[in-house]
């Protein structure tokens, strides 16, 4: 019976990242790992193995093994008890995709061969997905891979949630998801080593209402960009064509998805617009201010984690990864402005010229996206090419490991401080092209401030009135 090597995609057509491989490591060797196969799945025969690592400690010892009818399979058996749970909760989600399911998404998901045990693990076999993969941080912005895998995962969240009902997955109102992010602060605070500043800014966006109204939707429970594969098609266009990672799959917020973009600060705005296009679904115009908040809250996770786990190396490191956070974002608030009232909108009317807005198509304009919003998001072009915000200071946090996180014991941190720009939070007068005395307001002529708020409650007016 044969064996190779990592088996990793030769071309490496599309940057620094692109591998065929699954998460995982490599203790056991391959032959014991294809025994595990035949014992699985007893009318086959392997004629061939290969190990399945990336060269780094991970949750699963995996291998392709080649079947005597030419079939090639993945066989994974995990590495410790939480590991295990994963395992067995991917494996009820992938039988929970029925054939109709399958049919409906645009892409494959991988089919549940067999189980069996390996030194009292539970252990899986199931199809092979070719195609290479891409982390997070070389997603590069434009048409391709950003597009591509905006238009994969809203797909997922436009599935019927009877989907997940049916295979009793968990289901999470938005009410639930706003309370389980109150209890993870809760808990990182009672550490003692929480940022005063993250506090008040989670705080304060975990208290918005607004923040929190949203569609929930079919989820994969924080997806990241290396649970997908991708192929090229006759264009050379990266299209997806499988997706790996199914055991977090539930209803609940579909910002969890998108959380990702905050390690590719390039590709986000193209990401969000593409999803925003693609989705089937009433606009989500805080998706954006969720997504990060959902990211910056893995750095909480990974301080609770270190705190409950007794892990003092883990704590260190949480604590200097926070404090570099708090530094960056210190004080900002996550969330929209407040909700614009009825008398706002009425006096906002009386400010407007008559005949204002004959010329202007404000169709489809008032929710499908806040430009504002966005803004906050995306890269002024200044000299040293960084990202930089004029509202609310972003920083690109390293998420791809904490989608596929390592072993309970293991000392890795799954976010990267060299991968965080520091700034310093202030906004270049070249940045708009004005000097200060540009930013004083003319003597009887509305302020920023104003004109903001009227914009905001023109079209809070056009909603109540049925007119957006």
């Amino acid at each position: 019976m044969a064996t190779s090597g990592t088996f990793l995609d030769g071309r490496g057509a599309h940057g620094d990242g692109a591998r065929h491989t699954y998460p995982g490591g490599m203790a056991r060797s391959p032959l014991t790992l294809a025994a595990s196969v035949t014992s699985a799945l007893p009318r086959v025969a392997v004629v061939g193995v290969a190990p399945l690592t990336e060269g780094v400690s991970g949750r699963y010892d995996s291998a392709i093994a080649t079947l005597d009818d030419g079939r090639r399979v993945v066989v994974r058996v995990p590495v410790n008890d939480q590991a295990e749970q994963d395992l067995l909760s991917e494996a009820r989600a992938l039988t929970s995709l029925t054939a109709g399911v399958r049919g409906v998404l645009p892409f494959g998901a991988p089919d549940v061969l067999g189980q069996t045990t390996v030194d009292g693990r539970s252990t899986l076999v199931q199809t092979l997905l070719p195609g290479y993969r891409v982390d997070a941080a070389h997603v590069p912005a434009g048409r391709g891979v950003a597009t591509a895998l905006a238009a994969a995962i809203a797909a997922v969240h436009d599935l019927p949630v009877t989907v997940i009902r049916d295979a009793g997955l968990p289901m999470r109102t938005s009410a639930q998801v706003r309370d389980e992010a109150e209890r993870l602060l809760d808990r990182a605070e009672s550490t003692g080593l929480l940022p005063f500043g993250l506090l008040r800014r989670w705080s304060t966006a975990i208290g918005s209402d607004p923040l929190w109204r949203f569609e929930t939707t079919v989820v994969l429970g924080g997806v990241d960009p290396a649970s997908f594969v991708f192929e090229d098609d006759a264009e050379g266009t990266p299209a997806v064509t499988g997706l790996l990672s199914w055991g977090a799959l539930g209803v609940g917020d579909p910002a969890i998805d998108v959380r990702w973009t905050a390690s590719a600060p390039a590709a986000r705005a193209d990401v969000l617009d593409e999803y925003a296009h693609r989705s089937h679904r009433a606009p989500d115009a805080l998706l954006a201010e969720r997504a990060r908040l959902h990211a910056e809250l893995e750095f909480a996770k990974w301080l609770v984690h270190g705190h409950e786990a007794g892990r003092q190396d883990v704590v260190r490191d949480a604590v200097a990864l926070l404090e570099s956070l708090d530094a960056n974002v210190r004080d900002e608030p996550v969330r929209a402005r407040d909700d614009v009232t009825l008398d706002q909108a009425l006096a906002a009317t009386q400010r407007v010229p008559a005949g204002a807005g004959e010329a202007a198509d404000t169709s489809m304009q008032t929710d499908s996206f806040d430009p504002e919003t966005l803004a906050t998001f995306l890269a002024d072009e200044n000299a040293t090419g960084m990202v930089e915000t004029s509202r609310l200071d972003t920083v690109a946090i390293e998420m791809s490991e904490w989608a596929q996180p390592a072993h309970a014991s293991a000392t890795r941190v799954p976010v990267h401080t060299s991968d965080i720009p520091v700034h310093d939070g202030s906004a270049p007068a070249a940045a708009t092209g004005q000097g200060e005395a540009a930013t004083q307001d003319a003597p009887g002529e509305p302020s920023a401030d104003d004109i903001d708020r009227d914009t905001a409650a023109r079209n809070a007016l056009r909603r109540w009135t049925g007119t957006a």
